[in-house]
Order: C-alpha cells, then sequence, then structure tokens
C-alpha cells in the first residue's frame, strides 16, 4: 500500500497511439521528492529523452499532484504542470490552484504524463476507469475559459478542464494553460500543449485518497485555517499584491521602461489605493483556501481581469504606461489570448526600447502609448506582423534583431524579469541568475532577504548568499508539498520553524517519522535536480548570469545612493552561491554532495557522470 495522500503510480497518456498505461512510483521516490515540481523533476530525468526539443511529440507534458490534494488544509489544492519549456530550453515548471488539482489526483494518480500528438485538435478525457481523445475542432480558436465553459456544458459539471487559449495554439512561446480563471503561466507550458494538437485536458474524482492520521489532518486544518486569517496574511486579502506597487516604487525597486529606471511618475495611477473605489469588483479564493488573495477590477467596455503587482507592473511601468484602463484591459486580453503577463510585457518593453534606438521599424511602438501596447499583444496573440518576433520572447528575438539588442533584453536562461530591480535588491540579483527555471520570483524568494533590514540590499556579499539560498529551499518545499507561499508568513510567525511545521503535516498526512532536518535535505535535493537536468539538456555556466544592463548601467537615487551592481560582485556571489551549494566552479554537484543527497540516480549524462567522477 502506498503511504497517505498517495496513490504510488503515474498515468502516462500516449497522444499519438491513443492509448495509456499507469507505472508504479517507488515510495523511495515519493519520499524523496513529494510532489509537485520535486516530484516532476524526478519524472522529466525519468520520461523526458534528453536534449529533444520542447514542442517535439515525444517531449512530455506533466500534471503533477501532491500528498496534500484534497486534505483539508488550507491552500493545498494545487499542482504543477512540467515540461521542457520552448522559451527557455530547460526545465519549467508552473503552479496553480483550482479545483482541476483535487478532481485530477483523484482520478487514482499522483501525476499525469502527456507524450505524443493527437492527429487532429482534441481534448484528453481521463476518470478513473478510462482514458480517450475526442476530436474538438470547434473548439480551436477559442480563449481557454470559453473551451472550459463549452466543454462542461457537453460533459457535465463534474469534469474540471484545463486548456489553452489560442496563443498556445500558435506556438507562442509564453503561452498559458487556464483553468477557473488561473494560469499555469511561465514558461510557455501552453505552447507544449498546443503542439500535441491539444485543446484541454477533462478530469473527474474517481476515487478517494486516505491520509495516515486524519484526525490530526483535520485538527491541523483547522488550526493553519485560523492563523491564516491573521496579520500575516492581511496584505493579500485587502489589496492583493497590487499592494507592492507603490512601496516598490518608494524604495526604487518597480522596474520602469524596460529596466531603464525604477522608479515610475505614473505609478500612483495604478495602485490599487488609487483605483480601487472605482474599479474593484470583487473578492475570490481559490479552492481551498482561506486567504482570498484574488482582487478582480473593471476595465474599459465591461473588460475584467484579476489583477496582481506582476501584470501591473509588466504591462504598466516596464512599458510605460500609467492608464489604469489600459492595463486593466491588456491583461484581460493576455487571459482571452493566454499569454503569460510577464514575459509579454518584458517582450513589449524591449521591442519599445529597439524602437527608439532604430533596432525596429516599428514607429507605432513607443513607451507609454497604452494604443500600441494593446495592438501588440494582438499581434503577438495572432503572431501576425511584429507579433512573429515577439512571440519568441525576448532572447530569441534579441538574437534576430542583434545590433547590442541582447544587452538590454531582460531575460535570464530565456525567462523575462519578473518586478524586481536587481540593482537595488541584491540578494535578489543572485537569485535571479542562478535560478533553474530563469528569472524567476516564486522559485527563489530572494527579495525577502532583501527587504528584511538585516543587510543593505544595495551592496550584495555572503549574507546576500545566505538568503537567497534559504529561500530557495523553502521555496523547494512549500512547491512540492504543495502549500500557497502567501502562508509562509503564517508559518514563520512568532518564531517558528516552518520547516519543522512542515514535516508535522507530511507526518500526519504520510504517516512517514519526517523532520525538519530531512525536510530541508529534501529542499537541497530538489534544487539540485533541477540543475541536473538543465546540465543534462546542455546548461553551462554562462547560462547563470544577467543580461548586461544590470553590469553595466548604474541607477542614481533620491536617496542620493547609486545603486551599482558590477560583473565581479555577482560573479563573487555566484560562486559564493556555489560552494555552498556543493556544486564546483562549473555548477555541477561534486560526488559528495551528490551522495550526501543520493543523487547518482540522475546522474544519466556522461559527461555529468564524468564530472563528479
Amino acid at each position: 500500500m502506498p503511504p497517505g495522500g498517495y496513490f504510488g503510480k503515474a498515468l502516462l497518456v500516449d497522444l499519438s497511439a491513443g492509448s495509456s498505461r499507469s507505472e508504479s512510483i517507488e515510495e523511495s521516490v515519493l519520499r524523496s521528492y513529494v510532489g509537485g515540481v520535486g516530484l516532476g523533476a524526478w519524472l522529466m530525468h525519468s520520461y523526458c529523452p534528453a536534449r529533444i526539443d520542447p514542442v517535439d511529440p515525444r517531449a512530455p507534458l506533466m500534471f503533477v499532484f501532491s500528498p496534500m490534494v484534497g486534505t483539508p488544509l488550507t491552500t493545498s489544492a494545487k499542482f504543477a504542470v512540467v515540461a521542457k519549456s520552448p522559451l527557455t530550453g530547460r526545465l519549467t515548471d508552473a503552479l496553480a490552484s483550482s479545483h482541476f488539482a483535487i478532481a485530477g489526483k483523484l482520478t487514482g494518480h499522483d501525476a499525469i504524463v502527456l507524450r505524443g500528438a493527437c492527429r487532429e485538435p482534441s481534448v484528453v478525457v481521463i476518470d478513473r476507469d478510462s482514458v480517450r481523445t475526442e476530436p474538438a475542432p470547434d473548439l480551436w480558436g477559442l480563449p481557454a475559459a470559453q473551451a472550459e465553459a463549452r466543454l462542461r456544458d457537453r460533459h457535465g459539471p463534474a469534469w474540471r478542464v484545463a486548456a489553452i487559449g489560442p496563443a498556445g495554439e500558435r506556438g507562442v512561446r509564453y503561452a498559458t494553460i487556464s483553468h477557473d480563471g488561473r494560469h499555469a503561466g511561465r514558461g510557455g507550458l501552453g505552447a507544449v500543449m498546443g503542439s500535441k494538437w491539444c485543446k484541454a485536458i477533462l478530469v473527474r474524482a474517481g476515487t478517494k485518497v486516505g491520509s495516515a492520521d486524519p484526525a490530526g489532518v483535520l485538527a491541523a486544518a483547522r488550526e493553519l485555517r485560523k492563523r491564516s486569517f491573521g496579520a500575516a496574511t492581511a496584505k493579500y486579502r485587502e489589496l492583493g499584491t497590487m499592494a507592492n506597487l507603490l512601496a516598490f516604487n518608494a524604495i526604487s525597486t518597480l522596474p520602469t521602461r524596460n529596466f531603464s529606471a525604477a522608479r515610475f511618475e505614473g505609478a500612483p495611477a495604478l495602485g490599487a489605493e488609487e483605483i480601487a473605489d472605482l474599479r474593484h469588483l470583487a473578492r475570490n479564493s481559490c479552492a481551498s483556501c482561506s486567504i482570498g488573495c484574488e482582487h478582480i477590477y473593471r476595465g474599459p467596455g465591461g473588460t475584467q481581469a484579476r489583477m496582481e503587482y506582476e501584470n501591473v507592473f509588466a504591462l504598466g511601468p516596464l512599458c510605460g504606461v500609467s492608464d489604469a484602463d489600459a492595463v486593466i484591459a491588456a491583461s484581460s486580453r493576455c487571459d482571452e489570448l493566454g499569454l503569460d503577463t510577464i514575459s509579454t510585457g518584458g517582450t513589449i518593453a524591449w521591442a519599445m526600447e529597439c524602437v527608439e534606438k532604430g533596432l525596429i521599424d516599428a514607429p507605432w511602438l513607443r513607451f507609454g502609448n497604452p494604443e500600441a501596447l494593446l495592438r501588440a499583444i494582438e499581434q503577438i496573440g495572432a503572431r501576425e506582423g511584429l507579433g512573429r518576433l515577439l512571440a519568441l520572447g525576448t532572447r530569441a528575438a534579441s538574437q534576430e534583431v542583434g545590433r547590442g539588442s541582447e544587452a538590454f533584453a531582460p531575460h535570464v536562461k530565456g525567462l523575462e524579469l519578473p518586478g524586481y530591480e536587481p540593482r537595488t535588491l541584491q540578494a535578489m540579483a543572485l537569485g535571479l541568475a542562478v535560478n533553474a527555471r530563469g528569472a524567476d520570483h516564486n522559485r527563489s524568494g530572494a527579495y525577502e532577504a532583501d527587504l528584511s533590514g538585516a543587510h543593505d540590499r544595495l551592496m550584495g556579499g555572503e549574507a546576500h548568499v545566505a538568503g537567497a539560498i534559504e529561500t530557495e529551499n523553502r521555496a523547494a518545499v512549500m512547491d512540492s508539498l504543495i502549500l500557497c507561499k502567501f502562508l509562509r508568513g503564517v508559518f514563520a510567525e512568532g518564531g517558528r520553524d516552518p520547516l519543522a511545521e512542515w514535516a508535522r503535516l507530511l507526518k500526519l498526512v504520510t504517516g512517514w517519522d519526517v523532520d525538519a532536518d530531512e525536510l530541508a535535505t529534501t529542499a537541497r535535493r530538489i534544487v539540485l535536480a533541477k540543475r541536473l537536468f538543465n546540465l543534462r539538456e546542455g546548461w553551462t555556466r554562462e547560462e547563470d548570469w544577467l543580461p548586461d544592463r544590470f553590469l553595466s548601467e548604474s541607477l542614481k537615487l533620491e536617496s542620493g545612493r547609486t545603486a551599482t551592481l558590477t560583473a565581479t560582485r555577482l560573479e563573487a556571489m555566484i560562486s559564493a552561491y556555489y560552494r555552498e551549494r556543493g556544486l564546483d566552479e562549473a555548477g555541477v554537484p561534486d560526488p559528495e554532495t551528490v551522495g550526501k543527497l543520493s543523487l547518482h540516480g540522475l546522474m544519466g549524462s556522461e559527461q555529468i557522470g564524468a564530472k563528479v567522477g
């Protein structure tokens, strides 16, 4: 029998052959990688052919669940989508919350792995007793939400749906997968799904999963729910992450006009404090969540969108746009097309600077022009006009344009930067540079170390390295359990050790005698499992780096200080990070680290194997 919270198997679906089978997952693997992004990394080592093109039919697309899904623990209704990214060529994983997580797991599997490709636009239908594909040409071209509504009308309300929009169908490299109005957003997972001619995957719960200590889990859930209403989550309930906008602007860490500045003069017009009274429609919660961070805003013409810091930053200040209606409309249109808002805004902002410098002939595309922003989004979604170039993302587009445009293309490993200025948040600079997924604020929350007040955020050093590693480790655990990161402050309140509490919850669900030390080791293993996958795919140390702009241009701050991040300082932090992680100077795990973390089974490449003896 598998441990509590698990079924001990993965469902492998071959879309080309129209067949499926279940394969066992050993308990030792589940305990070593837990679920979510951790288990997804292990599965990618097992099922993804080396050096394969991300949109090759043989490349897998995985929906990975966790032991917490289906329990009454708040925020536990989450799942990970894992694949090789068409944007980066490296491992990518995206988390999402919805009833799809619960129904998907209760098909009786810890992961669903799609391989191959359908012969025509189709949907995949999975319940406990059967897996089938159905032609769905009538859904091709629809926004994900419309396709989902049609499918639930057709099949019934018990079915849960994850679908792609037109951007995924057309292979935009930063297309998303959507469900219940939420998105597995970063890295182009929608393009992977579109390459399989798969419009949607439908799942229906057909079984149950138990916990080792049901009464203990229920008691823990009641306590956690009560604590989740406290001060640590107040920001998310009251204003959502949009509360960050004016705060970041005040401390010169709000990326503006393609990271050429760190303060935006138009920020007040976009702040939640300013626009909530006029445009705020509702506050919602994800499935099984007591926080309620989702804030819906009304835009022009009856449009509406879920507004968060990242989409407001990317479609507002980063593009120089201060028109709130335009930013809401742009966010709504990205949702309809199925576009990651961070990569969309980052790519458009880069193109705006290219136009300004005479490198791209599109005089209509200017910083601060709301109509230009919306026009660019339409062209990206259709892959027409300038959109054919911008659909590639900033790395590939800048390589095509050349002439120095690579220096200010805001990406790491091909993934566009989120809304954190690296020169004024230098622990975050390190976190962005070394993260396996690329420039990411969820797998590395190093900005927390910068904003803690424990050290000078403008002078990166050893303390910044320790802070970056700690947040990366904690993210690896939360993303594998899976629990929402908006609870992280709740777990740390009163000087608590979050690892100890997570271990207690995992023990109640699974029955394992797990403790904080074991989870700390698990976190390190997951972080390096991702790195090992990227090494297998051709990663080199040169990819752990930031664009030249951040290392050659300083920022003059209103405080009178100058924010400078030199190549020498970044190099020193990266080297220290490697040492602390047990990596050699090339960024490869050394033999001692491989042994301590039981990573031998992932050392499949002859080149990697030779480096670690």
